[in-house]
């Protein structure tokens, strides 16, 4: 499992634009920035959507105003998906929405999880980072079924 100092690996999330589905590297969402990432087993999960989320979403200006230029969420979804969640939430071009449909960046930094037996496939564990130029500062894994470690309250104060 990545840990804090790890250099975030290579690897290429889709985002949704007006012109479709684009990739995104790594280096384009983190490169030369300060970055809070935070992950979700789904879009429009319960938790995800009526906890986890909506916390970052609320918060956004308390967490820009301390030099963060930038808050992703990732999830185990396609773009489309991560679009019109990104949409129905009141987060589009507010939250940058970086889709992981095959769960590699889960996998590569050790937090993915197999919800095979609950019909979800491979899926990112639930957790919250700040990423400095690439470099993961801290590191919040969510332990039970909330999203209260993980969450926006707890990443604004470790800022």
């Amino acid at each position: 499992m990545i840990k804090i100092g790890d250099r975030l690996p290579n690897s290429t999330f889709t985002v949704m634009t007006s012109e479709g589905p684009k990739p995104r590297t790594t280096d384009e969402v983190f490169a030369g920035k300060k970055v809070v990432l935070f992950a979700l087993p789904g879009a429009f999960t319960p938790t995800c959507s009526n906890n986890h989320l909506p916390g970052f979403r609320d918060n956004l200006d308390a967490i820009k105003a301390k030099g963060v230029d930038t808050v992703a969420v990732t999830a185990v979804n396609d773009a489309f998906v991560m679009g019109a969640w990104a949409k129905s939430s009141d987060c589009d071009g507010k939250i940058e929405f970086l889709a992981d449909g095959s769960a590699k960046f889960a996998q590569a930094i050790g937090l993915g999880l197999d919800l095979t037996e609950r019909g979800m496939g491979m899926r990112s564990r639930r957790y919250s980072m700040l990423v400095e130029d690439g470099v993961v500062k801290t590191l919040n894994v969510e332990e039970g079924t909330g999203a209260e470690a993980s969450g926006a309250l707890t990443m604004l104060g470790q800022i």
